[in-house]
């Protein structure tokens, strides 16, 4: 049996046999006589006060389960700086290019930002992409963005930044709660969970199904015969359970698997993606506070490329298998009243290889046989401080890595078996330092000022190390040679709260990312990955939320001058925007809730001019958009409810090579039924 499948089983097994009694939903459990009630949360230890000093936004529910297209990455978008690396949305992109990142710090298609969900790390162990529709927003009960370096206690990768996305447990879901929906193409959307208090813990099963036929990402003055529109299906299933350990620690499990088949622009240019991750936690909150997590995760991608002129299948990426594992250990011992210390190791290790073949585009015939793999490691030890000193927060931390990068090659032979090119790379290992300080004043009850500074640090992907790719007729190569992506930035700002009801915050800040990973022109229609010198991002974002009676407003605006410092690789490279980058980025979003169970909201988002390439040539119009959610009560348990997608029709570019066009998701109604007990 494989280790994942043997973690998942164990996990399962624990979640069932744990010893729980039945009880009602949210009777507490009460021990020693009567005088402790055993608490279980199913989250992790509690947030400290060294939030205060970055800039954060924190998503909570109500926004969540409201998003215009029912997805994650829609309720990401919200906040001003959030990026992938293509426009697409998870049902009409490539899985491998749904890399992540923020404020403008792209580039290419692996994430920069670290994305936690109940503190496991997403990102696929081969190509560093978020497997986004395996995250059902509906399963999701709150979202913190940390945007800045800063990987201390997080772990390695948070480059330009944090999410962290926590799972909703009974209290959110209630005991059945369900929706079926339809839009105007005849596409469907099923989710479902079932939650149940058990003793003094609970346990939840949740499930997600989603398919269609698809829009026609094509133009309609570049399609042909073998123009496909992008059909989707995907589902996922999750299972997750918590139950007390004594009077101030409990164990929580958590089982999620998923599948995603996708087609892109032709007939037969099929992509799938899989997954099956398991992960246990210990938490206790007793006087030495313990988090103690381990995870695993076994994926898998495929990929069928179309030759865009004859329309016959040029590369057949077949099977690509990783495994991450990794896991988490802190220690926040009692330090006294004015500090807040925590110490901690993480470890995370990746490993995978791709198994691919390419054909003639004119024969079919078999041309090459191609496997690429190896495996990256990463060891990390921290400890940080938070100090109250009167209306002034101190914190600082230190972070030590040692990264490995291991078995890393690349062979291709020929159809008889023939040697056409060979690469074993050396293994290199390193150890590096990072560190993150900032300070929080509260001026007075309403207003709070903040500065921080920090550096972070980013394996290459074994996708980024040893996959060459092709879109056609663009191919990009690979490079064993990559090094570690480096981060150093500062940033302050001030956060404005008069009351409940009024909410502003204001961040400028200055990042800089050394070694930082591009695909780089070399010629028309040749590119590598190659370590630039850096790049370089300033800029303000801001956010308003506001609260008056029954309507809420909520809005976030970036403005961001990002740049390639290009010096000493290609002078034509110099000051351009990285790929992929807007300048601009806004979010608004006006919420009306005219009675009990009633939301009316519409969203209103605004993206810059991007770019295709590094050189500039290929640009992506601004896109600006208008998307809606309506819930209508029926009884108590129904609801009917009604999503729009891009209300006016704008087409939005979100590929452009050469003049080859792909459009994002245009005008779109779902309509369907909600039911809660």
């Amino acid at each position: 049996m494989k280790p994942a499948l043997r973690l998942t089983a164990f996990v399962s097994t624990s979640c069932l046999t744990m010893p729980l009694a039945a009880q009602e939903p949210g009777e507490p459990v009460e021990v020693d006589a009567g005088r402790q009630v055993i608490v279980v949360t199913g989250e992790g230890l509690s947030r400290l006060p060294s939030s205060a000093a970055y800039s954060s936004v924190d998503i909570e529910r109500a926004a969540i389960v409201s998003a215009p297209s029912g997805r994650i990455e829609d309720v990401l978008q919200n906040v001003a700086g959030f990026q992938q690396f293509r426009r697409s949305d998870s049902r009409s992109s490539n899985p491998s290019a749904q890399g992540v990142t923020l404020r403008a710090l792209g580039g290419n298609a692996s994430s920069r930002a670290l994305v936690l969900l109940d503190g496991v790390p997403m990102m696929d162990p081969f190509f560093g992409y978020v497997p986004l529709s395996a995250i059902a927003p509906e399963q999701v009960a709150r979202i913190r963005i940390t945007r800045g370096g800063g990987s201390g206690p997080f772990g390695s990768g948070a480059l330009a930044g944090t999410i962290e996305l926590d799972s909703a447990g009974v209290g959110e879901l209630g005991p059945l709660d369900a929706s079926l929906l339809a839009n105007d193409r005849g596409e469907t959307e099923v989710s479902a969970s079932l939650s149940q208090d058990l003793g003094a813990g609970f346990g939840v099963i949740s499930g997600r199904w989603d398919r269609g036929k698809g829009f026609h990402t094509t133009p309609m003055d570049q399609r042909v015969p073998a123009t496909a529109r992008a059909a989707f299906e995907s589902w996922s299933v999750g299972l997750r359970g918590a139950a007390p350990i004594g009077d101030a620690a409990e164990l929580q499990a958590r089982v999620l698997l998923f599948r995603d088949d996708r087609t892109l622009r032709f007939e037969g240019a099929d992509s799938s993606s899989e997954g099956q991750d398991a992960s246990i936690r210990f938490v206790s909150r007793g006087a030495w506070q313990v988090d103690a997590l381990a995870y695993v995760q076994a994926r898998n991608f495929s990929n069928v490329v179309i030759h865009s002129t004859r329309f016959t299948r040029v590369l057949d990426q077949r099977n690509t298998p990783s495994t991450g594992l990794g896991g988490k250990l802190e220690l926040r011992p009692p330090a006294g009243a004015s500090h807040n210390l925590r110490l901690g190791l993480d470890y995370r290790r990746s490993n995978g290889e791709l198994q691919e073949e390419a054909y003639s585009a004119f024969s079919g015939n078999l041309t090459e046989r191609r496997r690429a793999g190896g495996t990256t490691s990463d060891l990390g030890f921290y400890i940080e401080d938070d100090f109250q000193v009167s209306e002034v927060m101190l914190t600082g931390g230190l972070r030590a890595d040692r990264t490995s990068i291991l078995d890393g090659f690349y062979r291709s032979v020929g159809a008889g078996g023939a040697l056409v090119d060979e690469i074993a790379a050396p293994d290199r290992s390193d150890w590096s330092l990072s560190w993150r300080a900032g300070i929080a004043w509260k001026a007075n009850g309403a207003l709070r000022v903040r500065a921080a500074a920090y550096t972070g640090e980013r394996l290459p992907t074994l996708n980024e190390l040893y996959r060459p790719f092709v879109v056609f007729p663009v191919v990009t190569q690979a490079n064993a040679d990559l090094e570690n992506e480096k981060l150093v930035g500062f940033e302050a700002g001030l956060d404005f709260t008069p009351s409940d009801a009024l909410h502003f915050s204001l961040s400028v800040f200055d990042n800089r990312v050394k070694e930082a990973i591009a695909n780089v022109t070399l010629a028309p229609n040749l590119r590598q990955r190659q370590n630039l010198p850096a790049i370089d991002a300033r800029g303000v974002e801001a956010s308003l939320a506001a609260s008056l009676g029954q309507v809420r407003f909520d809005g976030s605006v970036s403005l961001t001058d990002a740049t390639i410092d290009g010096a000493g690789t290609s002078a034509e490279l110099d000051g351009n925007l990285p790929p992929q980058v807007p300048r601009w980025t806004g979010s608004a979003t006006l919420g009306w809730r005219p009675a009990p169970g009633w939301e009316l909201a519409a969203t209103l988002r605004h993206v810059g001019e991007q770019f295709e390439d590094d050189v500039e040539t290929d640009r992506l119009s601004p896109a600006t958009t208008i998307g809606a959610f309506i819930r209508i009560p029926i009884t108590d348990r129904y609801a009917f409810m009604i999503r729009g997608e891009n209300l006016t029709g704008e087409n939005i570019v979100t590929r452009n090579a050469g003049g080859s066009i792909d459009l994002g998701t245009p005008r779109t109604f779902w309509a369907g039924l909600r039911y809660g007990i």
